[in-house]
């Protein structure tokens, strides 16, 4: 236990799990998409979905994909500062039988185009498990500096970016691998000790194999 299970987060919202967390889900979605979000569907699930709106999941969400933190004053009037920014939303409740009670999904569309649909759950004391990217099944929590790397599923990818990794000294604290369907495309997700340097990403941008790269700091 850590001081953050005593005291929790600081924050901006009645509860952890409901703003916090929320304003974390929205802002590992955008940083997967890797753009600036024009439109955005979202999903609330569960416990999200019944007191969502009161203790301001919504906002909360939309205040993350427009790339705040759980600590910005600005939280309360993401959906107006998203009116001002041309972002175009949508929140909706869903059921997703078996997903935790604060689950959200989101769909985000960015300026040149890029889709991506991310789901996660905001777990307690701010803590956050995004657990699908564009159907996929994942884990990944975001507490440490994370590597998602998108890419083919032949042998030697997973070789090429710790080899990268280790020649900088990068500790690998976990280290996931997730794919659909033998030999179509794969994901790795590295959690590392130290922060990865933009070189280590585009030396990996630059393999032949390697679809997508992208680096979220540890939140």
């Amino acid at each position: 236990m850590n001081i953050f299970d005593i005291l929790g987060p600081v924050m901006i919202g009645p509860s952890s799990s409901h703003t916090a967390g929320a304003v974390k889900l929205g802002y590992v979605a955008r940083k997967l998409l890797g753009g600036e979000p024009v439109t955005a569907k979202v999903y609330l699930h569960g416990s999200f979905a019944d007191t969502g709106k009161g203790h301001g999941t919504d906002r909360a969400i939309i205040a993350g994909i427009l790339g705040m933190k759980e600590d910005d004053e600005r939280i309360p009037a993401s959906f107006e500062l998203a009116q001002e920014r041309g972002l175009i939303f949508q929140i909706e409740n869903i059921e997703l039988p078996g997903a935790h009670p604060n689950t959200a999904v989101m769909e985000l569309t960015d300026t040149g185009g890029r889709k991506i649909e991310v789901q996660g759950a905001s777990v307690g004391g701010s803590r956050i498990v995004i657990n699908k990217i564009d159907g996929a099944e994942v884990e990944c929590t975001a507490e440490y500096p994370t590597l998602i790397v998108y890419n083919k599923d032949l042998p030697g990818y997973v070789a090429e970016v710790t080899s990268a990794l280790a020649a900088r000294a990068i500790n690998i604290a976990t280290m996931r691998l997730f794919r659909g369907k033998r030999g179509t495309e794969a994901v790795m997700i590295i959690e590392s000790d130290q922060a990865i340097p933009r070189e280590i990403i585009d030396r990996l941008e630059k393999i032949d194999g390697i679809l997508k790269v992208t680096y979220i700091a540890s939140l």
